[in-house]
């Protein structure tokens, strides 16, 4: 019959899993993304379904945040609480978030954002819109927009509350606070 200790000390994780766990933790929990300055004018297209906006210039004087995302990705339903998180505590200083969704169904994308909670607005994203960013090869891709209407930032994979405050927080002249 084995003793505790001995049967517990065939339990105990060696050195590299132990690694190993505490790497995919932090990846889950800090997604690896691909950011790259742009310096490119944000293209002018329409918005269907957002109360007060025909196009994206009329956000004009705000900072945005041009999501594409699909229900159906995991990586883009797992961003979306920071994003949500990020809208509400800094939509008050100038911010925005369009997140265009690439679903095939509007009825779909409305139950999805209605049951989760998100005030962010969804509209539903066509060729015509991917193509004026330059194609959506992945998802989620994500631009920053400046006041000025200049996409500042493209970033190709997961956001977090953290890699959203440090890209927008100094566009909307908050790098200070909290």
């Amino acid at each position: 019959m084995m003793k505790t200790r001995e049967f517990l000390a065939k339990l105990k994780p060696s050195p590299v899993t132990l690694i190993l766990l505490g790497l995919i933790v932090y990846l889950w929990f800090r997604p690896p993304a691909w950011v790259t300055d742009q310096h490119a004018p944000a293209p002018d297209v329409p918005i269907a379904g957002v109360a007060g906006v025909e196009r994206l210039a009329d956000l004009r004087g705000k900072v945005v945040l041009v999501n594409f995302w699909a229900t159906w990705c995991p990586y883009c339903r797992h961003e979306m609480p920071a994003m949500q998180a990020f809208y509400a505590d800094y939509r008050a200083r100038g911010f925005e978030i369009v997140a265009w969704s690439l679903d095939d169904s509007a009825d779909q994308v409305a139950a999805f954002m209605r049951a989760e909670g998100y005030s962010f607005p969804a509209p539903m994203a066509d060729r015509a819109i991917t193509a004026a960013f330059g194609g959506v090869d992945r998802l989620p891709t994500s631009y920053i927009i400046d006041r000025d209407g200049v996409i500042r930032h493209k970033i190709s994979g997961q956001v977090h509350y953290g890699r959203l405050k440090k890209l927008i927080a100094p566009l909307l002249g908050d790098a200070g606070r909290s």
